[in-house]
């Protein structure tokens, strides 16, 4: 090969000229690329936590929030509510929260941080439908013996309100309760939590 007549000093230019020019061409096609692995804004919003005011809220009330796509539900228990809860131990499949659905500063009677506040995510653990807030005592459709709670009327199961499913339903677990914590005595943030109350 002959190497006559060509100038190796313009030849070594232009090849780091044409390598430069590529990798910037490389630069300009990878940036987009990578970009559209990170998630939405719409994805980042729906996974992040939720802050909720519940101030106006009346004994008994429930209200319903969304997080990460799932329907989140706060419920202000009544006195006769907490009263309740204990005497329904006997006919519950896990009265004692003992599997991991709830933070450890849930495991307790009412599952809750503060007793007269409930927070539960209201998606049936049997096949994923949302029970419906009944907290109407003795009513006709559920038994003389019903103290209030949540009745899935896909397929019939039933939990307290404290979200503990009853023996002989389809669910096989109690209610999951999300990692939530107090921002103030009238403020939750859902979502996250400080691990401990």
């Amino acid at each position: 090969m002959a190497t006559e007549g060509v100038d190796l000093k313009k030849r070594r230019m232009l090849t780091n000229a044409v390598t430069v020019a590529g990798a910037v061409g490389a630069g300009f096609v990878a940036v987009p690329f990578l970009a559209s692995w990170a998630p939405s804004e719409r994805a980042k919003t729906a996974g992040a936590p939720v802050e909720v005011d519940i101030s106006k809220m009346q004994d008994g009330a429930m209200m319903t929030v969304e997080w990460q796509g799932k329907p989140v539900w706060i419920v202000k228990r009544t006195a006769r509510n907490l009263e309740d809860l204990p005497t329904l131990n006997e006919q519950l499949r896990d009265p004692a929260s003992e599997n991991e659905q709830q933070p450890d500063y849930a495991r307790n009677g009412d599952r809750s941080i503060k007793p007269q506040i409930l927070v539960l995510v209201g998606i049936c653990t049997h096949l994923g439908c949302s029970p419906s807030y009944r907290p109407d005592l003795a009513a006709a459709d559920l038994g003389a013996d019903w103290k209030g709670g949540f009745f899935c009327p896909c397929h019939g199961s039933r939990f307290d309100l404290a979200g503990r499913v009853y023996q002989g339903v389809p669910a096989p677990l109690n209610l999951e309760v999300p990692p939530h914590r107090y921002l103030s005595d009238t403020t939750i943030i859902i979502g996250e939590d400080g691990g401990a109350a």
